[in-house]
């Protein structure tokens, strides 16, 4: 899924990649502090996975969006919106039950599963076994769509969970685990902001599929996104890694 983020990102700065390759690639996990646009991302992610033709997206989280993020044309396109199954689980028990009984679902498989707020499916009962049973039953979700999907056409998965400034150990563990699930990762990190803007630093880190690469994301006033190459080619493995996994949990 590092690709469809990247994809996102590359087009939303005017700067491509040499490559529009529509395989899932690993799981990856959307890490940032509340309002640094996780769920922005997602859905930018899940209107480009909309638009490659590959099948219909599944988008989960707890509540309905309060407004579409806008800051990209994709938003505009009703087709590729229609492609988009929203779904509202509203309690870890209901995501479980929704998860487990995928194999029932009408219709085609989707081509993305994408999840918002895992830390809220995790709040109740936050141990490293619970984290761990929830990222696997994820994995063997998008494992059964890509298996009705047929040879060469799997099911991405792309979550998004919440990170805190200031976390104990226990987070600091789950962390981890979730990570052994999710090979890629993509740090949203808070940068200086403008007068009424905020200004994101995201560093994507795909996993040995490609080089670990920076834009900066702008989120407006309006709620308008845009996004910009960061100066810097890409992350430095030996600063910026390092400082993230300190400052997050």
């Amino acid at each position: 899924m590092a690709e469809t983020l990247r994809r996102v990102l590359s087009r939303g700065s005017a700067v491509g990649t040499g490559e529009d390759t529509a395989e899932a690639g690993p799981p990856l996990l959307l890490l940032g502090a509340p309002g640094s646009g996780k769920t922005a991302l997602l859905f930018a992610a899940a209107l480009e996975a909309a638009g490659e033709g590959r099948g219909p997206v599944l988008f989960l989280t707890r509540r309905p969006l309060q407004s579409l993020p806008r800051g990209t044309g994709a938003a505009l396109d009703p087709l590729r919106l229609q492609k988009i199954r929203f779904q509202y689980p509203p309690s870890t028990g209901e995501l479980l039950r929704l998860l487990c009984s995928a194999h029932e679902a009408p219709g085609p498989a989707p081509s993305l599963l994408l999840l918002d707020g895992l830390e809220e499916y995790l709040a109740k009962d936050p141990g490293p076994q619970e984290a761990a049973y929830l990222a696997a039953l994820l994995l063997d979700t998008v494992a059964y769509f890509s298996h009705r999907r047929g040879p060469n056409r799997d099911c991405g998965l792309m979550v998004a969970l919440q990170t805190q400034e200031e976390g104990d150990s226990g987070d600091a563990l789950q962390l981890t685990l979730l990570q052994r699930y999710f090979p890629a990762q993509c740090w949203l990190q808070p940068d200086a902001p403008g007068p009424g803007e905020c200004h994101i630093r995201a560093c994507l880190e795909p996993s040995g599929l490609g080089p670990r690469t920076e834009w900066c994301v702008t989120f407006q006033p309006d709620g308008e996104m845009k996004i910009t190459r960061w100066p810097t080619q890409a992350c430095d493995p030996s600063s910026d890694k390092s400082s993230s996994s300190r400052d997050q949990p």
